[in-house]
């Protein structure tokens, strides 16, 4: 299952509209061919298989990062490493 947590745009590039995002630690490239709103340098996007696909707004990004920590936090150690070996199958990397 891919979860989409929200990602903050560190960069853009407009000549092939794609970003580097950051999600909770970890950068990546994304699309943004998908997305149907204007983003900058610092807009938080949610991300499905590589393409931007909405803009929210920094307050709900915020609030959700919180209980991904908090649900991160309670895991055990193998469940945490089991998560993210099966983030590393997720399409959108």
């Amino acid at each position: 299952m891919c979860l989409s947590i929200p990602s903050k745009i560190k960069s853009i590039d407009s000549e092939t509209n794609t970003c580097i995002v950051d999600t909770m630690g970890v950068e990546r490239g994304a699309s943004l061919d998908l997305i149907d709103q204007d983003v900058v340098v610092g807009d938080y996007v949610l991300l499905h298989i590589g393409f931007a696909m909405n803009k929210i707004d920094e307050e709900d990004a915020m609030e959700s990062l919180k209980v991904y920590r908090e649900i991160i936090d309670k895991m055990e150690e193998e469940d945490r490493l089991a998560a993210i070996a099966e983030s590393e199958n997720c399409p959108n990397r």
